[in-house]
């Protein structure tokens, strides 16, 4: 059976901070992780270095029992990221938001899941900072990685929409994948671990 995602005494370094030190978890397939902790404690800082896109100053990241850092091409096929900025282009639409991560099926598919799908032709800049946040949710359940890393999912999102982000999250789980995600207001993630970084 494969471990999933285990991270040991993992440290990093922002400017000339030690941002955290010795964290370490292990997330079987399925599993989910809630990172807590108040502005500026290190749960961005943790989500970028899991992504591969910061640097751990020390301790291990591991796939299935291999280094998951070794080869950042690699795992940046397994890993998709949703950080505070949408990621939205505004002179494109909605669909063509996504025509890079899905068929025109699968994307017709992932607007419908976050009730977009009325809006597909509209260009992005007309979207509402909810809509937009939703679309980049459109993108997260295109992909095919089996890491999710997600900072702040919620942010700007109604009650309708967070319980859509619910069923993409169990949907994702279920198939064996792995959530992370960075929050202060509480998510649909049943049985979620947490974590608590301290400022």
């Amino acid at each position: 059976m494969p471990d999933g995602l285990v991270a040991d005494s993992l440290a990093a370094i922002r400017g000339e901070r030690l941002v955290f030190a010795g964290l370490s978890f292990a997330l079987p397939p399925g599993g989910a992780l809630l990172l807590e902790g108040p502005n500026g404690s290190g749960k961005s800082t943790l989500l970028r270095v899991l992504a591969g896109l910061g640097r751990a100053e020390a301790g291990t990241l591991r796939w299935n029992g291999e280094d998951a850092l070794s080869d950042r091409t690699t795992h940046a096929t397994r890993v998709a990221y949703l950080g505070h900025q949408d990621a939205v282009k505004p002179g494109l639409t909605a669909a063509e938001n996504l025509a890079f991560w899905g068929t025109t099926a699968q994307i017709e598919a992932a607007l419908t899941r976050v009730n977009l799908a009325p809006l597909a032709d509209l260009p992005a800049r007309m979207l509402s900072a909810g809509q937009k946040r939703r679309l980049a949710l459109a993108r997260l359940a295109l992909a095919s990685a089996p890491i999710w890393l997600l900072d702040e999912p919620t942010l700007g999102l109604d009650t309708t929409s967070v319980a859509a982000l619910g069923d993409m999250l169990a949907a994702h789980r279920a198939q064996g994948g792995v959530v992370l995600a960075a929050t202060h207001l509480p998510l649909p993630l049943p049985g979620a671990e947490t974590l608590r970084l301290a400022a």
